[in-house]
């Protein structure tokens, strides 16, 4: 299973509620990305980012895309 590189999100699992109350399960999953960065200033690398953390470290200067 993939993992956010960064923040470790992964896949979380819960259940879904009807108005009834009745359950079943269900996940959620964080929007994974596979890219080639280079994470403060390191060497480049393939790591899954959420699209969320990609978005913010490159507006911050901490992730750079190769």
């Amino acid at each position: 299973m993939a993992v956010d590189a960064i923040t470790g999100k992964r896949t979380r699992f819960g259940n879904k509620r009807s108005h009834a109350l009745n359950s079943s399960t269900r996940s959620w999953k964080p929007n994974l990305q596979k890219v080639t960065v280079r994470i403060n200033g390191a060497a480049p690398k393939k790591v899954y980012l959420s699209a969320r953390t990609l978005k913010a470290g490159l507006k911050n200067g901490s992730i750079e895309r190769v």
